[in-house]
Parts: structure tokens; C-alpha cells; sequence
């Protein structure tokens, strides 16, 4: 009998702002629901001030990093609580998914967005 793995959730979002209360709520959103959705967390990553702002984002780099490496082993996401915490101009929006498909992912929400054309054209990972 053969069991597939639930994927693999790497939780990202962003916040210029001073406050962090949002920020905090949205990772708690989507920790709850990976939980829901029976998904284990790789780990939770977010870009601060202006880095939030740019397309250089560090904090997003290393969870693709992350990301590709772990595609190798299991079916990898990025979860974000709306597609805007990946940026709000959809030109930005769908380079940045366009990343993530490029680590062997795809981005998933936690309204259940629908996926962008980007998001269909996910490599084969490589099998062990």
C-alpha cells in the first residue's frame, strides 16, 4: 500500500509597517490553516521594513532556497494569507510566483486564490 505525504507548506509574508499585530495574525492564519488542510510547516518566513516594499527580498530568497531543496523529497508550497502579501502590482505578483514555480512549488492562499497562469507550468520534481 502505497501513502502519499501531505506537501510541504514554507509560510511567507511581508510588513513595512511598524506594527507587527498584523503580521503576526496572518502567520497565525495561515499556520492554522495548514493545520486544517493537514500540511506540516518547513517554516515561516517574512521580509520586514523595506524589504517588504522591494523585489529584493531576503527573506523570501531563503525560503526558496529552502523551497528547492526540499522539492527533491516531497510537494512543496508557499503559503500566503492573500496573494497581495506576495505583492500588491500583479506585475510584481506574478514574477514573484513565477520564482516560487522556478524552486519546484506553487503558491497557495488561505482564501483559496486562484492560482495565476504561472502557477500551471510547475517543473517535474525529481524523483528519488
Amino acid at each position: 500500500m502505497t501513502t502519499t505525504r501531505p506537501p510541504l507548506a514554507f509560510v511567507y509574508d511581508r510588513c513595512a509597517s511598524n506594527s507587527r499585530r498584523q503580521l503576526r495574525m496572518r502567520l497565525t492564519g495561515c499556520q492554522h490553516y495548514a493545520d486544517r488542510m493537514g500540511w506540516p510547516l518547513a517554516g515561516h518566513w517574512y521580509d520586514l521594513g523595506d524589504h517588504a516594499l522591494t523585489m529584493h527580498r531576503p527573506q523570501l530568497a531563503a525560503l526558496l532556497t529552502a523551497m528547492h531543496a526540499a522539492a527533491d523529497h516531497h510537494e512543496v508550497l508557499c503559503l500566503v494569507h492573500t496573494l497581495d502579501r506576495l505583492a500588491n502590482d500583479a506585475t510584481h505578483r506574478q514574477l514573484l510566483q513565477q520564482r516560487v514555480v522556478e524552486a519546484g512549488g506553487r503558491t497557495v492562499t488561505t482564501f483559496d486564490e486562484p492560482h495565476r497562469s504561472t502557477q500551471d507550468t510547475v517543473p517535474a520534481r525529481r524523483t528519488l
